[in-house]
């Protein structure tokens, strides 16, 4: 692993703060109705739990773990379902919930799996939108921060499988 450090992006306090306000929103848009949150792992585990701490419909949750593959180390945008739902979304008001959104690809291809399995509603929601780094346009209906097009950890994400349990967001910086 090369020489690095992590520095601070948004502070564990930022996150927290727009989390309860996500938290809010989702309770505002979905009153007198239950979400169906589908929690994309790894990196979206501990946004999902959070925001189901703050979300004050009723909720449940279900796990989904995909892969984009190809000989490419960018996204090729070809989806590969690790972990499929346990649960139908058939009727459900489902949100998606991720840790990032970049190129859109994968998420692109996702939505429109997802879409096809007959659920009330579709909705994402993302802590981190990377706009800069879009190459399939995807509709983010909730999103945490804007940030620039830097490589970020904490908060689930990982570099190398290391520090997705930071509680902030910090830039990867190589010495």
């Amino acid at each position: 692993m090369e020489k690095h450090h992590v520095e601070v992006l948004l502070t564990e306090e930022q996150v927290d703060t727009r989390i309860q306000e996500i938290g809010e929103a989702i309770s505002r848009d979905y009153a007198g109705k239950e979400v169906h949150l589908v929690c994309v792992l790894k990196g979206g585990t501990f946004f999902t739990c959070e925001l189901a701490k703050r979300i004050s419909v009723p909720v449940t949750l279900d796990f989904m773990s995909v892969s984009s593959y190809g000989s490419d180390t960018k996204s090729s945008g070809v989806v590969k379902i690790v972990k499929d739902l346990d649960e139908s979304l058939t009727g459900k008001d489902v949100i998606v919930v991720e840790d990032i959104v970049d190129s859109g690809r994968t998420l692109s291809y996702l939505l429109a799996m997802l879409q096809d399995r007959g659920p009330k509603s579709l909705r994402l929601c993302t802590l981190l939108d990377k706009p800069d780094r879009r190459v399939v346009d995807v509709n983010v209906n909730y999103t945490g921060f804007q940030i620039p097009d830097e490589f970020v950890v904490g908060y689930g994400l990982d570099y190398d499988q290391r520090y997705r349990n930071l509680p902030y967001i910090g830039i990867v910086a190589f010495d």
